[in-house]
């Protein structure tokens, strides 16, 4: 019949997979009408028309790569796409590695001694990941008026943790608990904790002990 068109899907390419924001769009992908262009020198050449924007990619040899696409209208930048893509997933490692998490271990005023190992323990584990540590000893109601053993206690784990980690400041009180803050030292590695968990040439194993 004429004037009968059949009907054709618009082509899905460019579109995001549902719950995907890593998904970057290039050149012919690019869905806006109207883009903010930035050239390969870092240069804002304002808003043009994709068809231009992408005529001036070609020129250049390189690609049209959407760098903001929440933006209105979207951010691209003139550049070359794999190389693109190699410095953002460097960033990205870099951020991972950077970004250290707070891990936390908790002590008591009347620790035996196996626990106090174990929980120390824990905590170089924790300062070699990289990961910033928080040490709390926590008072009960009648342990208030032993806070100088409690500070004792703290004072041994900060020896203990000496080869792994340093102190962002001093032990302090927070309501019932005393806390001290560790940052990891970037020298702390597996063999330090072999040595110091060696057994004893008796073959017994070594404890640390906290202060009595």
């Amino acid at each position: 019949m004429a004037g009968n068109v059949p009907f054709r899907p618009r082509p899905s390419y460019g579109k995001r997979p549902q719950g995907r924001s890593d998904v970057v769009r290039k050149n012919d992908r690019i869905r806006a009408e109207k883009v903010r262009v930035i050239d390969p020198e870092g240069k804002q050449l304002g808003i043009l028309p994709i068809g231009e924007a992408l005529r001036l990619a070609k020129d250049c040899g390189l690609d049209l790569v959407e760098i903001s696409a929440a933006a209105h209208p979207p951010v691209c930048k003139i550049t070359d796409f794999g190389k693109h893509q190699y410095k953002e997933g460097k960033k990205q490692k870099n951020q991972k590695d950077t970004s250290a998490k707070l891990k936390e271990v908790k002590f008591r005023l009347n620790i035996e001694a196996h626990d106090y190992e174990t929980k120390v323990r824990h905590g170089m584990g924790f300062l070699q990941d990289g990961d910033k540590l928080k040490v709390v000893l926590s008072l009960r109601a009648r342990e208030m008026e032993r806070k100088a053993f409690g500070m004792d206690i703290i004072r041994r784990v900060i020896e203990s943790l000496a080869d792994y980690g340093t102190t962002d400041g001093e032990p302090r009180m927070a309501g019932r608990d005393i806390i001290v803050l560790f940052s990891p030292k970037a020298h702390a590695n597996k063999h330090k904790q072999s040595q110091k968990n060696a057994p004893n040439p008796d073959g017994s194993e070594s404890i640390i002990s906290p202060s009595p």
